[in-house]
């Protein structure tokens, strides 16, 4: 496995199946411009540490053109997988013990937008209050859950696409 952020020898079975299924869902919707954009990223920042901007008025730093929020902290998101969890080696750290080590990921667009996946989370994803069942296509402002840990989705006026269809799966 290239990228150790889907490494799932830590999880147990069934759960281990869950997640390669997920990871391959996830791996398999990116287009060919959305992968070249994150070897570029990979190779000019190879060393970046988890990025992390204290909230204060609520904006991205500038060029950040997605990102994820909460009261405190504002957590810019890159084209490509952005992973999240509660373990250090994810994009989005969030530290809670009830949220999975890689709860859910953002997958952004080369091409302009971003989709939520659920990696087979434990305690599901939520998005504006309704579990995640299958990837969906994010719009700005939309509230991300994981356990009592909410989260707001932004991305810049400019990039917002045209309608798209945002539709929540919902599960039974």
């Amino acid at each position: 496995m290239a990228d150790p952020r889907l490494n799932s020898v830590h999880l147990e079975f069934p759960r281990r199946e869950q997640f390669r299924q997920a990871r391959d869902v996830l791996l398999n919707a990116r287009g060919w411009q959305t992968v070249l954009a994150e070897q570029k990223d990979i190779e000019a920042e190879a060393d970046r540490p988890n990025t992390i901007v204290q909230n204060e008025r609520g904006q991205a730093p500038a060029g950040v053109r997605f990102w994820l929020m909460d009261e405190s902290y504002i957590y810019p998101l890159k084209i490509g997988l952005n992973t999240v969890g509660r373990s250090p080696d994810n994009d989005v750290i969030v530290q809670d013990g009830f949220v999975s080590r890689r709860h859910c990921a953002i997958l952004v667009h080369a091409s302009k937008g971003a989709e939520l996946y659920d990696t087979a989370s434990k305690n599901g994803t939520f998005l504006n209050g309704q579990k995640l069942a299958a990837p969906t296509r994010l719009r700005s402002g939309d509230e991300i859950r994981m356990c009592d840990r909410n989260l707001i989705f932004v991305m810049r006026e400019d990039d917002i696409p045209p309608s798209p269809a945002h539709t929540v799966t919902v599960q039974e």
